[in-house]
């Protein structure tokens, strides 16, 4: 490695392909959504490209938009956590990340889960934590209604101190197992989490012993302000969807600078935007590939999925016509941030409902790129020696071959310039990304006497 600094990349696994038409090409693998050997080939080419992180989406619900199902694409999605523990037993040092929603689950439950997939993959467990933006969700959890966007994130913050406190229930060494006194682990080490607060009301302990990490990586997805301050507070690593380089270097600087409200500092916080490349030998030879998957992609559900992302009807409007972005309310939305992001970028560029549909297809609101290896590779560096990330979340517009075409054609112009490691250099995701490993709350207060459920 040189002196310049490092990239840290995460790999994100979303059904067959970020590309809404990807699924469709020939080197897609879309009826393997369903398949083991899929996510077993997945893990083995991710870990070939020394990823940071696998980071698996969470789908618990099919979207639909104005009374009309939206998702015309393969979208069966299996457990995450279940996915990536299988995805363990086939690899040895690549992260697992999965995403699970604070919303629609327990703390308890959660805390359980990623303690069991840090031990089963032995210290590569990561959490994204997201408060779920698809208000379709709530019927398949009972619910009349999905809570509003201020409160789904004071909900989260209590839910992560509520987890935090279940994993730090287990003193590191509590756990004894001596088959010649028959003490299985020490009762003084093993603490109740009495927690009472806004949403939740909690007296029990955990039953799993401390993650090998002592926690599991923490991971946040969003960019809005309540975003930005669940990360700035409990987030080890962001993941954001920014599409030009100005606009990241000011979220960088902004997202950074409140760290230090929660004692924290710059480093403990990585900044991986999401990245979506459509790759080729040539410049001509990508865009030809972003035609193919464009023209996979019917316009009128390209339409429909802008329509359900901004909420507003665009099918009453001339497709060629303007993006009406008086009739967008950001303040509405269930995900203000991308919202934003798409309306600055139709302002800003003028665009059409048909241009701007195109570039949801194609990466969702985030940076999609076209074009050769080398030319992404001096993207990526401009980027991070910009100061407008700390890495990047790849986002394959189709597996498995868009993932090959990065690990192939990539990671090794990136390895030559010295910007990207050529081995792992630890066991754990919090080896890889250079994050400490916190400390449990009750080891100085064991030694003390002094409780600490702080």
């Amino acid at each position: 490695m040189n002196d310049s600094k490092p990239l840290h990349l995460a790999v994100f696994l979303a059904g067959p392909g970020l590309h809404a038409g990807g699924w469709r090409h020939p080197d897609t693998h879309a009826d393997r959504l369903l398949d083991l050997s899929f996510y077993h080939e997945f893990a083995k080419i991710s870990e070939r490209g020394l990823f940071d992180t696998i980071m698996l989406v969470e789908q618990i619900a099919i979207g639909e938009s104005h009374g009309k199902v939206v998702e015309e694409r393969p979208i069966p999605t299996l457990d995450t956590v279940t996915v990536l523990a299988a995805m363990a037993a086939v690899t040895e040092k690549i992260g697992l990340t999965a995403t699970l929603s604070t919303t629609y689950n327990d703390p308890f439950h959660v805390a359980l889960r990623f303690a069991a997939l840090d031990y089963i993959s032995g210290g590569r467990a990561g959490w994204n934590i997201v408060t779920s933006q698809d208000a379709r969700v709530a019927l398949n959890f009972s619910q009349e209604a999905h809570l509003d966007h201020a409160l789904r994130y004071r909900r989260a913050g209590e839910f992560v101190d509520v987890v935090k406190k279940f994993w730090d229930s287990w003193e590191d060494d509590a756990l004894l197992a001596e088959t010649r006194t028959g003490a299985f682990y020490d009762i003084a080490k093993v603490h109740d989490v009495d927690h009472a607060g806004e949403f939740f009301n909690i007296s029990g302990k955990a039953y799993t012993p401390r993650p090998i990490q002592g926690y599991p990586v923490l991971f946040q997805a969003g960019s809005s302000e309540s975003g930005k301050q669940l990360a700035a507070q409990h987030a080890e690593a962001i993941y954001t969807a920014q599409d030009n380089l100005e606009e990241a270097q000011v979220f960088y600087e902004d997202l950074k600078g409140l760290l230090g409200r929660y004692g924290r500092r710059r480093e403990q916080l990585l900044i991986l935007p999401g990245l979506s490349p459509v790759l080729g030998s040539t410049e001509s030879e990508a865009k030809e590939l972003e035609r193919q998957f464009n023209e996979f992609v019917h316009p009128e559900y390209a339409v429909k999925l802008l329509s359900g992302l901004l909420n507003v009807d665009l099918s009453t409007y001339p497709i060629d016509g303007p993006v009406p972005i008086g009739e967008i309310n950001v303040a509405a939305s269930h995900n203000k941030s991308r919202v934003q992001l798409l309306k600055d970028l139709a302002e800003r560029e003028r665009l059409t409902i048909r241009q701007l549909s195109k570039h949801v297809v194609a990466a969702s609101g985030h940076y999609s790129f076209v074009g050769t290896p080398e030319q992404l590779a001096d993207l990526m560096e401009a980027w991070i020696d910009q100061g407008a990330c700390d890495g990047f979340t790849i986002m394959p517009s189709h597996y498995l071959r868009g993932l090959e075409d990065f690990v192939d054609h990539v990671v090794p112009i990136l390895q030559q310039r010295g910007r990207y490691r050529t081995a792992y250099s630890g066991s754990t995701l919090r080896d890889h990304l250079g994050l400490e490993r916190p400390a449990n709350r009750w080891s100085n207060a064991t030694a003390s006497g002094v409780a600490a459920q702080t």
